[in-house]
């Protein structure tokens, strides 16, 4: 669940007095700490020349099988808007209904397109099971940029979805961890090592340097603290990080149920142990293939966060001119439940369409979006999606856009009877 608003300010008071609350915990560790910090299972630095191929372009497009490191930062600073409020963090999805279109979108949606998403790390789920060509990611926060950025750089430094697990939560796997083992077990294997504030500490190192020093990114002193509090928002939840973890949630921290509001929230560990419908899991984190399959986009800069307000002037439409100019087409749009949010912000809505029409579409193209299953818009989707929180559900998309622009939607509840 996402919450969505056009202010243009956020408050750094709330995030950096997080941020200091948050680690002078864990900095009191840190200067006591003399021991060595355990070897990561799985951690050795694979070769960068070893890059699975990339699915072919659709349409003819000519997209690149790569980024260069200034092109990527250029686009994120040239393509962004400024940052927006906010009124969850939002470290982690609370959507465990993520994978429940997925096998529909497999039939609809051939890999090599375009992807556009919001918030989070469900987004990682879509990017392995759809396999796009290139993917942005644009959010009214600039802190899920740089959560973003955090991922990527855990991607690049980790082979492995165990590796990446230990350096995301700064716990060490047993050095007899199996690459095979369920994303499920794999965390429970992460539980079994306490957090390791020395580890902790590398981590942040290893990110920093390799976006500074390796990529080369233009990160000043404000994003690095910021960088420095979502890494340790992740050490001190663990995998019990939730939607409302860190400084400036909302409801109760901590998590530990499926589907739920407050206590409730699924965690970071429910939602990597999820599910489509069938039983199957698809998540990013499902297997060593999948997890690759997005550690190889983030390695050649194809994942590419952007701030932005849907309702904006800027972000899309510049995405959109810069995917036309290269003969691609936007096929999959994860909206989450922003439209909701836009739906109460006066002509927002309007306004957000009129954006998604500049975009480069076809039959094809579709919205995924997330509907409140305890609430508006809810309820009869239920039993689609089990007893989560919220639902997935799709639509085309042009004639979503054209419908909006003929008068006939009009509500939010218009936009779901549009859906499925």
């Amino acid at each position: 669940m996402i919450s969505h608003s056009g202010s243009s300010t956020r408050s750094a008071s709330l995030r950096h007095s997080g941020f200091f609350a948050c680690t002078v915990v864990a900095a009191s560790v840190l200067s006591a700490a003399c021991h060595r910090a355990p070897r990561l299972a799985h951690a050795a630095v694979d070769p960068l020349g070893s890059l699975a191929p990339l699915a072919p372009t659709l349409y003819g497009a000519r997209l690149p099988d790569r980024l260069s490191d200034s092109t990527y930062w250029r686009m994120i600073t040239q393509f962004s808007e400024p940052g927006g409020y906010f009124r969850s963090e939002n470290f982690v999805s609370n959507e465990m209904g993520v994978q429940y279109v997925i096998p529909r979108l497999q039939q609809a949606v051939p890999p090599g397109g375009v992807y556009v998403g919001v918030g989070p790390e469900q987004n990682f789920t879509y990017l392995a099971a759809l396999r796009p060509r290139i993917a942005f990611i644009v959010d009214i926060r600039r802190q899920n940029l740089l959560q973003h950025l955090w991922y990527k750089a855990v991607f690049e430094l980790s082979p492995t979805r165990g590796a990446f697990l230990s350096r995301l939560f700064a716990r060490a796997l047993p050095t007899n961890t199996l690459p095979t083992l369920s994303a499920d077990s794999l965390i429970v294997a992460l539980g079994r090592t306490p957090a390791d504030p020395i580890l902790f500490r590398r981590t942040f190192a290893e990110v920093r340097d390799l976006l500074v020093k390796t990529h080369g990114f233009t990160i000043d002193s404000t994003d690095l603290s910021t960088l420095r509090y979502v890494d340790s928002v992740f050490f001190s939840s663990g995998p019990s990080l939730n939607y409302s973890s860190g400084s400036g949630g909302f409801g109760s921290g901590g998590g530990g149920g499926r589907g739920g509001f407050g206590r409730g929230m699924p965690t970071f560990a429910d939602i990597a142990g999820a599910t489509d419908e069938t039983g199957l899991n698809r998540g990013f984190l499902a297997s060593e293939a999948s997890y690759i399959v997005v550690r190889d986009m983030q390695r050649r800069n194809l994942v590419v966060p952007l701030v932005g307000n849907f309702s904006g002037p800027k972000a899309l439409r510049t995405v959109g001119a810069w995917l036309r100019e290269r003969g691609a087409k936007v096929n999959v749009f994860y909206t989450s439940n922003v439209e909701q949010y836009l739906f109460m912000q006066g002509d927002d809505w309007n306004r957000f369409y009129a954006n998604v029409e500049t975009l480069p579409l076809d039959t094809t193209s579709a919205f995924i979006r997330s509907v409140t299953n305890r609430g508006f818009g809810g309820g009869g989707y239920a039993g689609r999606n089990g007893n989560n929180m919220m639902a997935q559900l799709t639509s085309p998309i042009i004639s979503l856009v054209l419908d909006a622009k003929l008068g006939l939607v009009r509500s939010y509840g218009d936009v779901i009877g549009r859906s499925r």
